[in-house]
């Protein structure tokens, strides 16, 4: 039976439809136009084809070179069609004659002799942050540097010096000089800071700063520079100010112009972490040249900065202090905090040793404490370091509490010695050759302007700290060793229980000596146990115990009797 024709699904609809679809249409390309606008790109439509302006000379001429260049053109793709043509008409007379159709076969690609190079492997580079990279850049710096500068923490200077490194600058030749620097003198008294700098000129000249600790980058500083406050507020804070920069500068540039030496003069930037040495290469230069933090060990390699066409200051890392060291110098100015060697808990309960407990409370406005962990939690809590469910956090508050020890904002002071003695690897002629081609008159001048410029803290305001002497440091990378994690065997055994009298019995006879089991049956005058058996200490030993599967030995104190239950 013949199927019969469907009818097909007219296309007419209401024109209500028609027009929104063509609305729709229309802000959909309107859309799209105005994308293709913003990015840039070329239009529809073509460009129409100026041509030749009538004023144009030599028009006939160009039009006529147009016309011939259009005619090769035109020539060179009808010859291409004619050699097709022929090429196809030959085709098709090789296929008739043969029967086959001809089909080309690829051309196949010749095989090329791959040869592997083997590249020796990259040995991998010096880790930045271990101890002997740290060491030997710290030793670049001291070669490279015609004058040493120190970097003393103001509120503890004695603390912050070094005498293996300035018995390696004096044992260096070249004729390098030692110069010390106090940094962050606005956290100590005024008169603490005059008795530091008579105490320590006797030895080298010593220069006053206050490093500035609002330096930005230069970027930020051009982008900033537009808008220009009336009043000035943010230049004339605290924080902000830089005091002695001029003073140093002066002093390194007129001891630059007395070398011999044409070339720019070296100067090394060296210290413990935390004393501020990036920050005085940022202060001197104006711009932030150099990272720095409150985070110790900041500075892993040397960095060269040009602040003077005659000057160049050289930052390193900071000096290793070694493990010899009183805990409480360990906790001020060693890695081991940052490294995870020494837990922050530890460092303050050592601080909260060395200070007041009356001006710890003054300082921080917390109540009376009894122990360290107790002042960690009364901290955590006036700051707001609190855990899920309100619990102070006492790791972060101790974190915070060597903040603002190691960085420039607790005040507290040591008192200068009333005695000085030389150390032993200085004399006074060595005395006399570093306080020589310096201007001292310029110098003392100069610290007199600066420490009236900074606004000191007042004697009660600042906490009293008991100084434990220079720190010793490591400078060679021979006696640097990575400390490596020790595995320790501890050895397990189950014992019977006993009383106390037999445990001390058996610690007597431990410190006897040694008997044989017949020299035990001579003594006793009974029958020999036997031997014990010798304990492997590499091994975990277990000894068997008599379990005693009856009730009779079992105690009723102990047990529940439900049988009381049922009476």
């Amino acid at each position: 039976m013949k199927r019969p024709k469907l009818k097909k699904a007219s296309k007419r609809v209401s024109c209500s439809k028609r027009y929104k679809i063509q609305k729709k249409v229309k802000d959909h390309t309107r859309k799209l136009r105005k994308e293709l606008k913003k990015k840039g790109g070329a239009s529809k439509r073509p460009k129409k084809d100026l041509g030749v302006p009538n004023s144009a000379p030599f028009k006939e001429e160009v039009l006529r070179e147009a016309e011939q260049r259009r005619q090769e053109i035109d020539e060179i793709k009808d010859k291409k069609k004619q050699a097709k043509k022929v090429e196809r008409a030959q085709k098709r007379k090789r296929e008739k004659v043969t029967g086959k159709k001809e089909t080309e076969p690829k051309a196949k690609k010749p095989l090329q002799e791959v040869v592997v190079v083997e590249q020796p492997e990259k040995e991998p580079g010096p880790d930045k942050g271990s101890k002997q990279h740290l060491c030997s850049e710290l030793n670049k710096v001291i070669d490279a540097s015609d004058v040493v500068i120190e970097v003393l923490d103001a509120r503890d200077p004695m603390g912050c010096r070094c005498p293996q490194l300035e018995e390696a600058v004096l044992k260096r030749g070249g004729n390098k000089k030692l110069l010390l620097v106090l940094s962050k003198i606005d956290l100590v008294p005024k008169e603490n800071v005059e008795k530091w700098i008579q105490c320590l000129q006797l030895e080298f000249p010593v220069v006053a700063f206050k490093a500035s600790q609002q330096i930005q980058d230069k970027t930020v500083r051009a982008r900033k520079s537009r808008i220009v406050a009336s009043n000035e507020v943010l230049d004339r804070s605290r924080a902000a100010a830089c005091s002695g920069n001029g003073c140093l500068s002066e002093f390194l540039s007129s001891y630059a112009t007395k070398t011999e030496n044409e070339a720019q003069l070296k100067v090394g930037v060296v210290g413990f972490p935390n004393v501020g040495k990036s920050s005085l290469i940022n202060s001197m230069k104006g711009i932030l040249a150099c990272n720095a933090g409150v985070k110790r060990g900041i500075t892993k390699s040397m960095q060269e900065v040009h602040i003077l066409k005659n000057v160049k200051l050289i930052d390193s890392p900071g000096i290793m202090a070694a493990p010899s060291n009183p805990p409480a110098s360990m906790a001020l100015r060693s890695l081991q905090v940052e490294e995870g060697g020494v837990s922050a808990h530890e460092a303050v309960r050592t601080l909260l040793k060395q200070c007041d407990h009356s001006q710890i409370m003054l300082q921080y406005n917390v109540p009376d404490f009894r122990n360290s962990l107790e002042f960690l939690t009364l901290l955590a809590k006036k700051r707001g370091y609190l855990q899920k469910g309100g619990i102070p956090n006492a790791e972060q508050a101790s974190t915070a509490f060597l903040d603002d020890w190691t960085g420039a904002k607790l005040s507290y002071h040591c008192k200068a010695s009333e005695s000085h003695d030389l150390p032993d690897y200085m004399s006074a002629a060595v005395v006399a050759e570093m306080q020589t081609g310096w201007d001292l008159n310029s110098l003392k001048t100069g610290n007199e302007g600066t420490l009236k410029d900074v606004k000191c803290p007042s004697q009660a305001g600042s906490i009293g700290l008991t100084s434990k002497g220079p720190t010793a440091g490591l400078l060679r990378v021979e006696d640097v060793t990575e400390e490596k994690p020790l595995l320790r065997v501890v050895e397990i055994s189950v014992r019977k229980p006993a009383d106390a009298a037999s445990e001390s019995v058996e610690q007597n006879d431990e410190n006897q000596p040694e008997q044989t089991p017949e020299e035990a049956t001579e003594a006793n005058g009974t029958q020999a146990e036997e031997p014990p058996i010798k304990r492997n200490p590499g091994r975990v030993q277990f000894e068997s115990v008599p379990v005693d599967m009856s009730g009779s030995a079992a105690s009723t104190g102990d047990a529940y009797d439900f049988n009381t239950d049922f009476n």
